[in-house]
């Protein structure tokens, strides 16, 4: 099992959050029905099997999970809409989390990485100036 898939040219990992435009049939009639969310789940080894797990919170607050067939005749489109930087394989920890934890968890994790990176740029920096000093003195 892999924590990330390929669809149509697109590849998304576990943490991602995507938009599925799914076909429904209700009678006779046909309508697609968009479903924006986290992957929080890859399942399956080959990709006739595989299936993935998103799960949005609605506007009053309530989960919904959905598990998606990738080889579903029924997938209109799979969008990708944000990247996540989030490394584990199962993201159920996200069902207890609020819309602004869960946002600061996956989301903003390199904004700190890169503030760092920063500051050990700027430390290093600092450090050549003062043997630039000493050289010169």
């Amino acid at each position: 099992m892999a924590n990330s898939f390929k669809y149509k040219e697109t590849q998304v990992k576990v943490g991602d959050m995507i938009s599925i435009n799914y076909r429904i049939k209700e009678g006779d009639k046909e309508r697609l029905q968009l479903f924006k969310g986290i992957v929080i789940k890859i399942k399956g080894n080959s990709e006739s099997a595989r299936m993935i797990t998103v799960r949005k919170v609605t506007k009053s607050g309530v989960g919904v999970e959905r598990i998606i067939p990738l080889s579903s005749p029924f997938i209109e489109s799979l969008k990708l809409d944000k990247k996540s930087t989030y490394n584990k394989a199962k993201l159920y920890f996200v069902r207890d989390l609020s819309d602004q934890l869960l946002k600061t968890k996956l989301y903003q994790v390199k904004k700190r990485v890169a503030a760092k990176n920063k500051k050990d740029w700027l430390a290093s920096k600092k450090a050549a100036k003062t043997k630039e000093k000493e050289k010169s003195s």
